[in-house]
């Protein structure tokens, strides 16, 4: 697949995590930096830290040889030709990103510069950090023709970040010079070419060796701006489903049959327009208050972004609604949660809608008996155990004797209860369904009272009717 690449990542979060093994089974060589040494050493004996699908097998296929982890980021920026900056970058409390991270990345790397090197922003920042880190860089005394800033932002989704990184929709870089383009194009050119796919143990997705992922280049500053209104619109298209589905509850419509019917427009498409509680995790809330931060400091009217995050905070106070609609008091209910990841196949609760209402029902009183496949360890820092607050094992654990059950998490096995067995350990068969998991149909006929988002409340004939939210 074309010579390896001596390439450096810096940070071991998500990005770079995936970023640095997604490197190595191209083919290229990699460091990976942290300077957490508790993380490096974890990674140098093979723990992973974070659930995601595929990373543990290519770990250690490749830790220790293709890839290396250590804490010198000095040794490696001498050691690289391309070094890709994948460090947090967390909302302040204005809102915008908070660059500090990556601006100490780059002086550090200016320190240790001894030959020509591309820095790649992998990490997501706003418009013009990549001029930012051109300066710092000079500053430190490096002469402005030894190095090339380039945006390479990433479009990867936890839980399927090895494969969208393997199988991209697109690969965008904004380089502003040819030299740093044409090593960017190396570097991915085993899945731009698609020899990548011809390989038997390549990892499947929907990319082949007859249909690569195309490498759009493009200036660095559009290439930071592709990256935050590629979230702000997806953003947009969750909340803009979730204020339809209001709509639909209040004319006693379906959202999943407008939502099917606006997906079939070949200019809009199906992919994020599922109703629910609310979107979260690590990367649209920060995006969307970032981009917004952005226009606001450059003049530009987005107040569309605002709204967007207010749609975003209702829809959990609108969950919170149902729930007393279907019980009247909160105060010494006990409920079964099943989830606590912001979506199904992670176990990061960053921003999690599911944390939040967690939240919002102990401070109402009730007992929250919690089970979610991979999150739990994570959301006990956040939600302590307590008597309030009880983690359980198991779905069924965590549904006995319950007043009823809320479904937050899209978990695949929270759609595939058995019913039955379920109806009878519960203390009443409530479920108030924030994934519209299941057919309302189907949950009538097997006796639940069922609340989902965007569709009519479904009773048994012989339960009172649910009051309207």
């Amino acid at each position: 697949m074309g010579e390896p690449i001596k390439i450096a990542v810096v940070g071991s979060g998500y990005v770079g995590l995936v970023a640095a093994v997604c490197f190595a089974e191209i083919g290229h060589s990699v460091i990976c930096v942290d300077n957490d040494e508790h993380k490096v050493a974890a990674l140098q004996g093979g723990d992973t830290l974070i659930h995601e699908n595929h990373l543990p097998d290519l770990l250690e296929r490749y830790r220790n040889t293709r890839v290396r982890f250590m804490t010198d980021l000095g040794e490696a920026t001498r050691e690289c030709q391309a070094i890709f900056v994948a460090v947090g970058t967390p909302q302040s409390e204005t809102g915008d990103a908070d660059l500090s991270y990556v601006e100490a990345v780059a002086s550090e790397i200016a320190r240790s510069i001894n030959g020509y090197k591309v820095i790649i922003e992998k990490s997501t920042v706003p418009v013009y950090t990549n001029e930012w880190i051109r300066r710092v860089i000079e500053r430190n005394g490096v002469h402005r023709d030894a190095f090339d800033v380039v945006s390479n932002p990433e479009f990867l989704r936890e839980g399927t970040a090895v494969e969208d990184f393997l199988h991209p929709d697109r690969i965008v870089v904004g380089a502003d010079s040819e030299r740093a383009s044409d090593l960017l194009s190396m570097i991915y050119s085993p899945l731009t070419k698609g020899e990548y796919y011809r390989r038997p143990d390549a990892i499947e997705g929907c990319c082949s060796e007859l249909k690569p992922p195309p490498l759009l280049l493009t200036s660095t500053k559009s290439a930071e701006i592709i990256k935050h209104a590629s979230n702000a619109f997806l953003a947009l298209k969750i909340s803009f489903i979730n204020a339809v589905s209001n709509l639909c509850e209040a004319a006693d419509a379906n959202v999943e049959q407008v939502a099917q019917g606006i997906g079939l427009d070949s200019r809009i498409g199906p992919k994020f327009l599922r109703p629910g509680i609310g979107y979260g995790g690590s990367c649209f809330p920060k995006d969307v208050a970032a981009f917004r931060s952005v226009a606001e400091q450059m003049g530009v009217d987005f107040s569309l972004l605002g709204e967007v995050e207010k749609i975003n905070s209702n829809q959990k106070k609108r969950f919170l609604s149902k729930v007393r609609s279907a019980l009247w008091t909160l105060r010494g209910k006990r409920l079964a949660v099943l989830g606590l990841a912001f979506k199904g196949d992670t176990d990061d609760i960053r921003e999690s809608p599911a944390i939040d209402l967690v939240e919002m029902l102990l401070a109402e009183g009730c007992t929250v008996v919690a089970y979610d496949p991979a999150a739990m360890k994570r959301a006990q820092s956040e939600l302590p155990p307590s008597g309030q607050m009880i983690y359980v094992t198991g779905i069924e654990e965590a549904a006995k004797d319950a007043d009823a059950l809320l479904i937050l998490t899209d978990w695949r096995e929270f759609a595939r209860i058995d019913l039955r067995q379920l109806h009878a350990i519960m203390r009443y068969p409530i479920i108030i369904d924030g994934r519209n998991l299941y057919d309302p149909q189907d949950m009538v006929n097997n006796d639940f009272t069922y609340l989902s988002i965007g569709r009519p409340a479904a009773t048994p004939s012989r339960e009172p009717a649910v009051l309207a939210v």
